[in-house]
């Protein structure tokens, strides 16, 4: 099955692609890795904003860190990487706007890994860094990037 085929079976439309805040641009393809900065949480078009601990519940964090990942995959398709040369989720960083005792980011950064699980099945199993930061650009709950592994030329 393709992958866009298994995002239409999860019922999954992925976001348009966020331009960059900054001077940098969203992906990098380089010796058959794919290098994504890190992609903000947009939920129904909005930013997610906010810090775990705070004013950010636990389960608002989890989908904020899904959002990101649906956010890397639709940087993927518009620097027209096609999904199915996906090989190999490689690496996640989750990094969560948290206050100092918050400590529950790995739950967090399941969001994400759990989306790439979805759709890309055991290449979706990735090591991963989940860390909490005081802040984020935007003031964006969560942010997270990848490093991705590419099939073929």
């Amino acid at each position: 099955m393709s992958i866009e085929a298994r995002l239409q079976q999860l019922g999954i439309e992925l976001p348009q692609a966020a331009a960059p805040v900054a001077s940098y641009v969203p992906v990098v393809v380089h010796n058959g890795f794919a290098h994504v900065s890190g992609q903000l949480p947009f939920v129904a078009g909005e930013l997610v904003t906010g810090r775990l601990g705070e004013n950010v519940s636990l389960d608002d964090g989890i989908t904020a860190a899904r959002a990101c990942g649906l956010m890397i995959l639709a940087q993927l398709k518009a620097a027209l990487v096609p999904l199915d040369r996906v090989e190999r989720i490689v690496k996640l960083g989750a990094f969560v706007n948290s206050t100092p005792d918050f400590t529950e980011q790995p739950k967090v950064a399941n969001g994400a890994s759990e989306l790439m699980f979805d759709v890309f099945g055991e290449a979706g199993r990735h090591a991963r860094a989940a860390v909490g930061v005081p802040s984020l650009p935007l003031g964006a709950a969560v942010e997270v990037d990848a490093i991705i592994a590419l099939a073929g030329d």
